[in-house]
């Protein structure tokens, strides 16, 4: 069995940006076994040296060398981190150099200033997107006038995280509705999203995943039975085929995939905030 590689995700905020860049450079390798972990707010040099305390004992216990996904903007609280004997791969190192030979300046690197950069604009549309993803949440509201997009599976396929990751990172009014058993009893859209037909982006997901969560959730139920779980996701699927509702499978594909996804496909073009 591969040895397992701690790998962790250095920020001196929220870590979200140095995650993400990472778990797309882990997935590239597929023969290896990782456990990872987000360090946020690694904003002085208190701090720094003691997660590099850390990370030294986490990879002393693992016995190899861990990997730091860094992305902290001060050099100083990076040289602190490395200390740790960890591989660094610095998120901004390779676009440093060459945009201050084309903007003619050098850097600041000030902790923190990546955050000041969002206008209250930005920060009330997010907002107002997370507020609108809580209310249209699991079909509780079914007016979908205002949304962007509305997400349309049978219950535990990754809507709710989906439509709250849209809120966020774009500020995009995501709803979404759950599909019932009596809605997967016709081969057409519930009565309520057919005037909403540009908006829906279909969700799937392997029977036997399907089955896993739904166990952690209602253990032993008729809900969580495999055969339930194949049945519904078969019904769901007819239903997107025929209403040529454009689909996606969750099963292995991350959120930001996912979302990615639904935009492109949906036309819908927002800026990452």
């Amino acid at each position: 069995m591969a040895m397992t590689r701690p790998v962790f995700y250095v920020s001196d905020g929220t870590g979200i940006t140095a995650e993400t860049i990472g778990h797309s450079l882990l997935t590239q390798f597929t023969d290896h076994r990782f456990v990872t972990d987000r360090i946020p707010f690694v904003d002085s040099p208190e701090r720094a040296r003691e997660i590099a305390g850390r990370i030294r004992d986490i990879g002393l216990s693992h016995g190899t060398r861990p990997i730091v996904i860094n992305s902290c903007v001060d050099p100083q609280l990076t040289a602190l981190v490395a200390e740790s004997g960890a591989l660094m791969l610095d998120v901004f190192a390779p676009f440093i150099e060459p945009l201050e030979r084309e903007l003619g300046t050098q850097r600041l690197s000030r902790v923190g200033q990546a955050h000041g950069m969002a206008d209250f604009e930005t920060y009330h549309r997010r907002i107002n997107a997370m507020n609108f993803a809580l209310t249209h949440d699991d079909g509780i509201a079914t007016s979908y006038e205002d949304a962007d997009v509305v997400l349309v599976a049978v219950s535990r396929a990754g809507k709710t995280p989906t439509c709250v990751y849209l809120a966020l990172h774009y500020g995009i009014a995501a709803a979404n509705y759950p599909l019932t058993e009596e809605d997967l009893e016709h081969d057409r859209l519930p009565a309520r999203l057919r005037n909403y037909r540009q908006k829906l982006f279909g969700l799937t997901i392997d029977p036997n995943r399907l089955q896993q969560i739904r166990q952690e959730r209602r253990p032993n139920s008729r809900y969580a039975q495999l055969e339930t779980c194949k049945r519904e996701v078969a019904a769901a699927e007819a239903l997107f085929r025929a209403e040529r509702i454009p689909v996606l499978s969750t099963t292995n594909t991350s959120i930001e995939e996912i979302a990615s996804k639904v935009l492109t496909t949906l036309g819908i073009h927002r800026e990452m905030y």
